[in-house]
């Protein structure tokens, strides 16, 4: 992929900007909920699908109970330790309005772009990842670092993840995405918030008919509309039955053997090759802003 849009340029740096959340980890992990806390997650948009994804992580590493919930629905109920909300510009008018809404007693959180902002200011606890923040419209590295930094903070070792998005970012895509007109997404457990941003990001760069489902609920319904112009990623592990099922349609069932985050990453690449391919600026989505702020 040719650097000729900041999109694009955002989509390369992850590597990098990865290493730098990777190292951040130790001291800003804690942010996003110390162990045996019970946890909400909230955030609009991409910063939602990175909710959910950091839920089922946060749980499955045994770091105690852990919901998300969109901030623009998400009212108070349950008794959580602990609420984190999630906004690139630390400007989103419904995460600022969610965390008004916080019990007393309980710590707000704020994971955000950019210091200083309302966001950051309305939270007890905030991580600031300026490093990871972004000039374009279409979010790409932020919500990746934020979870490269929740999965290193949960204990993981990310090295062979930081070689695997290099080493995809050196390489032609694997699909022509002029091919298609259909463009569907499949994930299971943390990787089904990723295909969710992967189709987003369909949407937003090149305006194209993308969906995301749970891998094995695609049989129950969706595949009805697969066709030959159908391409259907699968996030995660390899399903070859459910590939084999899927390919009966005549829809071309695309997997890579790489890390979910390393797959949102070719998602992100395949949706500005697309919106150039159907002559749009990524850098310039139709009807978007950086930020959603309600008068």
């Amino acid at each position: 992929m040719s650097i000729s849009t900041t999109t694009e340029h955002e989509i390369r740096s992850q590597p990098e900007v990865w290493a730098r959340a990777i190292g951040a980890a130790a001291d800003g992990a804690s942010v996003l909920g110390r162990p045996g806390e019970q946890v909400v997650v909230l955030g609009c948009g991409t910063s939602a699908f990175v909710a959910e994804s950091l839920a089922v992580l946060r749980e499955r590493a045994g770091h105690g109970r852990t919901d998300a919930a969109y901030a623009s629905e998400w009212t108070p109920g349950r008794p959580y330790d602990r609420v984190v909300a999630i906004s690139r510009s630390g400007t989103t008018s419904e995460v600022l309005e969610a965390l008004s809404s916080v019990p007393e007693g309980t710590v707000k959180a704020a994971v955000v772009g950019v210091a200083g902002t309302p966001v950051a200011e309305a939270a007890d606890e905030t991580l600031v990842l300026d490093f990871a923040d972004e000039e374009s419209v279409v979010q790409t590295r932020f919500p990746t670092s934020v979870l490269a930094l929740a999965r290193a903070g949960l204990g993981e070792d990310l090295t062979s993840v930081l070689e695997q998005a290099a080493g995809v970012l050196d390489a032609p895509l694997p699909v022509d995405p002029s091919r298609f007109d259909h463009f569907v997404f499949l994930g299971r457990a943390w990787s089904y918030g990723l295909a969710q941003e992967a189709a987003l990001k369909i949407r937003e760069a090149a305006q194209a008919w993308s969906e995301s489902y749970p891998a094995l609920d695609y049989r129950h319904g969706p595949v009805a509309v697969a066709r030959e112009t159908s391409l259907v990623t699968l996030f995660g592990a390899a399903d070859p039955v459910l590939a084999a099922d899927i390919g009966a349609t005549g829809a071309t069932v695309h997997h890579q053997d790489l890390d979910p985050l390393v797959q949102l990453v070719q998602a992100q690449r395949l949706a500005v090759e697309l919106a150039v391919a159907r002559e749009l600026d990524p850098d310039a989505p139709r009807h978007l802003t950086r930020s959603v702020v309600l008068n």
